[in-house]
C-alpha cells in the first residue's frame, strides 16, 4: 500500500483513517486537507467568466476570458483580504528582472477549497450584479 485517500464524510470514514494512522510504519506522513472545490463550482464559476467578458468591461475595455479570469481572480483576492478572510494562496506583483514591467505571479482557481470556490462564485454574482450582467446558467451551486 503506497497511498490511501479517506473522506471525512461519516463515522466508518472517520474509523479507517484514525485505524490506518495507528497501524502505518514509522515514518509515513499524514496530511489532513480541506476538500478541492468540485467539478460543478468549476463549471459554474467559468460559465460566469464567460458571461462578464463578453457583457462587461474593465478599465473601459472588453477582455477575453482567460484575461478577465486574472482580472477577476486579482479582484477576488483583494475582496477576501478586506473581509479578513484571505485566500490560503497569495498572488504577488513582482518587477521583472530589466525593471522595465510588472509579472502577476497569480492565484490558481484549480487549488480553491470548496468554500473558497464558493465565495468566488458569490463574488462573482455581486461583480456581475454592479454592471448589469445577464447570467447564462441559474443561480445555483
Amino acid at each position: 500500500m503506497d497511498r490511501r485517500l479517506f473522506f471525512l464524510s461519516h463515522p466508518l470514514a472517520r474509523r479507517n483513517a484514525a485505524h490506518a494512522c495507528a497501524t502505518m510504519p514509522d515514518g509515513w506522513m499524514v496530511t489532513v486537507t480541506e476538500p478541492k472545490k468540485k467539478r460543478i463550482q468549476e463549471e459554474k464559476y467559468h460559465a460566469m467568466i464567460g458571461d462578464i467578458a463578453r457583457q462587461a468591461t474593465y478599465i473601459g475595455r472588453k477582455w477575453d476570458v482567460e484575461s478577465m479570469k486574472r482580472i477577476l481572480v486579482n479582484e477576488f483576492e483583494e475582496a477576501m483580504k478586506d473581509a479578513g478572510t484571505p485566500l490560503r494562496q497569495e498572488g504577488h506583483m513582482i518587477p521583472s528582472e530589466n525593471g522595465r514591467h510588472v509579472i502577476a505571479l497569480g492565484i490558481q482557481t484549480r487549488d480553491f477549497t470548496v468554500k473558497e470556490a464558493a465565495a468566488f462564485v458569490d463574488f462573482l454574482y455581486a461583480w456581475g450584479a454592479d454592471r448589469d450582467v445577464v447570467w447564462s446558467q441559474e443561480a445555483s451551486v
